[in-house]
């Protein structure tokens, strides 16, 4: 297992096929992936999750967090969510926080995310900003 920074371009193509493979490869880019940090794990040369990360200041949003369907479950996207956050208070970073698909926020509770009151739909899924305070 080997985690690295990744291009936007490779970034993109695993989270297309994770998390809205039904459409268009569009709708997974984000208007910041120019200015954001794309890591990638990989198991021997295999790419099998990703993340991007987004320094604005003091805080910081990781997004578009995915794991290939087969390889979830196996601690590859905690592995991966540990680094990132250990990247992130390398930068100077106070605090970091993410848009949570509501059935998945147990997940993030693990790394000591919390829940706030931020709720919202989007392409009919139900999600919730999480956040933690680095220290």
């Amino acid at each position: 297992m080997k985690i690295k920074k990744i291009n936007k371009e490779q970034a993109w193509t695993l989270r297309h096929q994770v998390m809205w493979p039904d459409k268009p490869l569009d709708y997974i880019k984000v208007q910041d992936d120019e200015i954001g940090i794309h890591y990638g794990l990989f198991k021997e040369d295999t790419l099998v999750s990703v993340v991007s990360l987004f320094i604005n200041g003091n805080t910081c949003q990781f997004r578009k967090f995915a794991t290939q369907q087969q390889e979830q479950g196996k601690g590859f996207g905690t592995k991966l969510l540990e680094f990132v956050f250990k990247e992130a208070k390398q930068h100077g970073v106070g605090k970091i926080w993410c848009n949570a698909r509501e059935n998945k926020s147990t997940f993030y509770k693990k790394f000591g995310l919390n829940k706030t009151d931020d709720r919202f739909e989007k392409g009919g899924r139900l999600y919730v900003v999480m956040e933690k305070e680095l220290k």
